[in-house]
């Protein structure tokens, strides 16, 4: 992916107005992200757990959503897989997100949900640059690239449902 300004995320946006994108929290770092090894920007807002955004490029053109998720749940031992990565991961780790459809769908209160990995870290996981909690992913016997571009299939099928 290539960098991005705050301007870039700020204005690439589908599913809130323009007000809610001017004042949602963009990541601080973006001159020290590893742009090569990402397919798309993810990240939480640290003034508000329940909220993460995406930017991806997509036909040319960038393209941002908002995300929900419900308030974390402690306590529970099962693992879950991220629907856009397949890498699984105990606990909390994989998050049910949903997104507010964009238009005249989304104003009337319609949503789509996706479970994606709870740091929206999955281009770092399908390279093998970050390792889940549990310390491996699952073997496949697809190559990276394969994998990449089934991540970016998922993602680009979601958004669909968000943009649709």
């Amino acid at each position: 992916m290539r960098s991005l300004t705050e301007q870039d995320i700020r204005t690439s946006f589908v599913n809130c107005s323009k007000g809610e994108a001017k004042r949602l929290a963009t990541p601080r770092n973006l001159d020290e992200l590893p742009w090569d090894d990402l397919d798309f920007l993810g990240w939480r807002d640290p003034g508000a757990p329940d909220r993460s955004h995406l930017v991806t490029e997509r036909d040319g053109a960038l393209v941002g959503i908002a995300l929900r998720r419900p308030a974390s749940r402690h306590g529970f031992l099962h693992r879950s897989m991220c629907s856009l990565c397949l890498t699984t991961h105990p606990g909390g780790g994989v998050s049910l997100m949903t997104a507010r459809k964009a238009g005249a769908a989304g104003r009337e209160g319609n949503s789509v949900g996706v479970y994606i990995c709870t740091d929206l870290a999955c281009s770092l996981y399908v390279r093998g640059r970050r390792l889940p909690p549990s310390g491996t992913r699952l073997e496949e016997t697809l190559t990276v690239a394969e994998q990449i571009a089934r991540t970016m299939h998922n993602l680009s099928a979601f958004l669909d449902r968000v943009t649709g």
